[in-house]
């Protein structure tokens, strides 16, 4: 397995669940248990991306590292970009972001994007997809879609019901559901203020589609495990906590990793 770095951007700020990052679950505040799950992931490092001196405070108590990163970030991505910078990688070091609100990220599956960048020198990211049998995800803008070719590259992704089935046969397929977990190199992270403005971007709201735009190739593949949702609302951080046990921790561990 080629050597890794996960940082994971978290701001404090959530239109939806404020301060969610600190939330409790079961013990401990929501980043603490996502740096969890990246540890499990054999990464060679794992920071914390914040510009709040409160969550910096709650990750160092745990043990955990932090780079302190600007205000005037409009993604995560953005802010992954100045971490990399401020921890000195070199130009193909490939770095998992994770989001600070994935608390049941799979390491296996933090392990499958790193080593899918890896197997492709010509990518600038990587990432997973699942796929979708209901065809009420299929038309849920909020369920982001793509579309691939033979080799895996990212054709598209988009929030409307791609592709579009013009005969209507009663076959379903292929539909995937985008996974929002990205390996990049770092030459990508750093390049990455310097795309120019992309139509695709603003019309979908999709970040993924300025680089799409751009040029750069992105590979995918389907995620080895399944991916349990984010946390974005208070309905979801009570499904977290209702479900979290022994058993969850244990979904999280890459074979061989303690």
């Amino acid at each position: 397995m080629s050597d890794f770095h996960i940082v994971i951007p978290v701001r404090l700020a959530s239109s939806r669940l404020p301060d969610k990052a600190l939330a409790d679950i079961n013990g401990k505040p929501m980043v603490v248990r996502v740096l969890e799950c990246a540890r499990y992931s054999g990464a060679v490092s794992v920071h914390v991306a914040t510009d709040s001196e409160q969550i910096a405070e709650v990750v160092r108590a745990a043990g955990h590292q932090v780079i302190m990163t600007g205000v005037d970030h409009d993604s995560g991505t953005s802010r992954l970009a100045e971490a990399v910078v401020k921890l000195g990688l070199n130009e193909e070091a490939i770095v998992v972001n994770l989001q600070g609100d994935e608390p049941q990220m799979p390491a296996a599956c933090l392990n499958q994007v790193a080593k899918l960048l890896a197997s492709d020198r010509q990518a600038a990211m990587a990432t997973l997809w699942e796929p979708i049998d209901d065809p009420t995800q299929w038309q849920d803008p909020s369920v982001v879609k793509l579309v691939v070719d033979h080799h895996g590259k990212a054709l598209y992704f988009s929030r409307a019901p791609i592709p579009f089935q013009r005969d209507r046969d009663g076959r379903i397929g292929p539909w995937r559901r985008h996974v929002g977990l990205y390996a990049y190199r770092c030459r990508a992270l750093r390049a990455w203020r310097e795309l120019p403005q992309s139509a695709l971007e603003a019309s979908e709201r999709l970040e993924q589609l300025k680089a799409l735009e751009a040029g750069w190739r992105i590979i995918t593949a389907p995620a080895r495990q399944p991916i349990p949702a984010g946390v974005d609302t208070e309905a979801d951080l009570e499904r977290v906590r209702n479900g979290w046990d022994r058993s969850d921790m244990a979904a999280v561990k890459a074979p061989g990793n303690k």
